[in-house]
């Protein structure tokens, strides 16, 4: 299953490299790092740019309940993949700048999000409708968690500025294809901690 994870990748990473952020998935390492904050009482749980599902997993070995995931996909190869593998999770096949016209959780906010976006490749108005559709449907305290494969956050300062976000690092890997940081941006407010 993890050779064919990687050829599926590799495959829609040389479709589109700018819509596929890595060549390879991403391994249990950061996929532990962008989940370190998330618990079972953290409530809904929003990932970004799915892909193959490593991050969903590593949710779901925090004890983080598969209903309580969804899962946004733009590639429809991967969609249909992770539909088969997380049945329980709710998977919609759409673009993540469309989450502030979609009305995905009204009346239940979202606890954390889980990007694997490659936001540092983005046009900054497609940063910004991400960014700030999520932090539209999150609870107050809440977490938007970032990989990055860059040496700086991803997102520029002028967007977290306009947002009213700031932005921590909270750690980094080698032991990923390519190594990769974490970044866990929060509203100004909530003071943020990497856990």
């Amino acid at each position: 299953m993890l050779g064919s994870d990687a050829l599926a990748f590799f495959r829609a990473w040389i479709a589109n490299p700018l819509r596929v952020a890595a060549i390879a998935p991403s391994g249990r390492a950061v996929a532990d790092l962008m989940t370190q904050g998330v618990s079972p009482s953290t409530g809904q749980v929003l990932e970004l740019g799915a892909g193959t599902g490593p991050f969903t997993k590593a949710l779901l070995a925090r004890g983080v309940p598969e209903r309580s995931i969804t899962l946004v996909e733009y590639d429809p190869t991967f969609a249909r993949l992770l539909r088969h593998r997380f049945p329980l999770a709710r998977v919609l096949h759409m673009d993540a700048t469309e989450l502030a016209t979609t009305g995905l959780f009204a009346g239940a906010a979202v606890g954390a999000v889980i990007s694997g976006l490659g936001i540092l490749t983005m046009p900054p108005d497609k940063a910004s409708a991400i960014l700030s559709g999520a932090f539209a449907c999150m609870a107050p305290g809440g977490a938007f968690y970032q990989i990055t494969y860059g040496p700086r956050c991803p997102v520029p300062s002028r967007i977290l500025e306009q947002l009213g976000l700031e932005a921590m690092r909270c750690g980094w890997t080698m032991r990923n294809l390519p190594p990769a940081s974490v970044y866990r941006i929060t509203r100004s407010l909530d003071h943020p901690s990497c856990l």
